[in-house]
This record gives C-alpha cells, sequence and structure tokens, in this order.
C-alpha cells in the first residue's frame, strides 16, 4: 500500500503565502505523477496541480502564476507552494499519487483564508 500525509496547512489572512507538503511512503514503484487537489466545503473537489515524475507540471487556470507544485524526486516529498491566497481558495487540500493506473490519497490538510 501507499501512504501519503500532508502538512502545512493552516491559517493566513488574504494575500498571504502557504507551503504544503506530501510525503508518500510504502509500496512506491512505477510513480506516474503527483498532485494536489482541493475541497470547499459544499463543493467537489477540483484539481490544483499536477506534476509527472518527468516533471511536466500542470495547473489549474484560477491558480497559475500563484501556485507552484515541486519535487525533488520521486520518494522525497511534494510541495505546493501557495501565494496571494484568496478567502475563497480556503478548502482541505488533498494530496494524490497515481501509480500503476491506482490513484492513492491522503488524508488532507485544512486550508483557512481569513480576508
Amino acid at each position: 500500500q501507499v501512504q501519503l500525509v500532508e502538512s502545512g496547512g493552516g491559517l493566513v489572512q488574504a494575500g498571504g503565502s502557504l507551503r504544503l507538503a506530501c510525503a508518500a511512503s510504502g509500496r512506491i514503484g512505477s510513480v506516474h505523477g503527483m498532485g494536489w487537489y482541493r475541497q470547499a466545503l459544499g463543493k467537489q473537489r477540483e484539481l490544483v496541480a499536477t506534476i509527472t515524475n518527468s516533471g511536466t507540471t500542470d495547473y489549474a487556470d484560477a491558480v497559475k502564476g500563484r501556485f507552484t507544485i515541486s519535487k525533488d524526486s520521486v520518494k522525497k516529498p511534494v510541495y505546493l507552494q501557495m501565494n496571494s491566497l484568496k478567502p475563497e481558495e480556503a478548502a482541505v487540500y488533498y494530496c494524490q499519487l497515481v501509480q500503476r493506473l491506482r490513484a492513492y490519497w491522503g488524508q488532507g490538510t485544512q486550508v483557512t483564508v481569513s480576508s
């Protein structure tokens, strides 16, 4: 099995920054990529950013230019640097790992943005 643990969430004022981290452990092998998703209260989970094993990144239009996803290697944490946060971006942020056509999820970390 694969375990994902997110950290770095918290309370930040609008316009502030947070850096989320996702640590993966367990039976990690042919990883296709990892990503961050978020789910606000009463809304569907949505993609924030992804990064493939080769380092190709993709972002939701809403976060382009403000968020950066990065990783050092397959077995190192994946980070999400979030700048200029907006109140509407308050949500539980989830880490995802895709391996052998299967997606694994972490438990999520809460991000609260005060206006």
